[in-house]
């Protein structure tokens, strides 16, 4: 299991936001502390997951004065954010969704820093945990 690093960012009435500079676009944000932590180990676990999905390399995780050495960085404050991805295999499969639909998918997916393949499983996965939980 890999750490890496994320930045927590937080402006006056706004969420808790957190980047990963190894993951240029890979941005969640969440109300709570303790929400954007969590929320940032699942975005970073989905991101990853579609990268393989998609064949992209997986970078190295950079060290932590690697990443504050980097101007645009100084504003955040860093922790370390386990990758936690599935030991299952990725499978590529071929489906057929209105175009309308897919442009919607990858819209959503790109504003929140994931693949069309890490969003469509999250939320695939969201929607069963929702309907064995409700």
């Amino acid at each position: 299991m890999s750490n890496y690093i994320g930045l927590i960012h937080k402006e006056p009435d706004s969420d808790y936001g957190v980047s990963f500079p190894d993951f240029p676009g890979l941005i969640t944000a969440a109300p709570t502390l303790d929400e954007a932590r969590q929320m940032a180990e699942e975005a970073l676990a989905f991101h990853v997951e579609g990268m393989i999905a998609d064949g992209d390399a997986i970078p190295e995780p950079s060290t932590l004065e690697c990443i504050m050495a980097e101007r645009s960085n100084k504003d955040g404050v860093a922790v370390l954010v386990s990758l936690k991805t599935s030991a299952a295999k990725a499978v590529r499969i071929n489906i057929t969704l209105p175009e309308d639909v897919l442009q919607t998918v990858d819209a959503y997916a790109e504003a929140r820093g994931l693949s069309r393949s890490g969003f469509l499983a999250r939320a695939a996965i969201h929607e069963i945990e929702r309907e064995t939980v409700g």
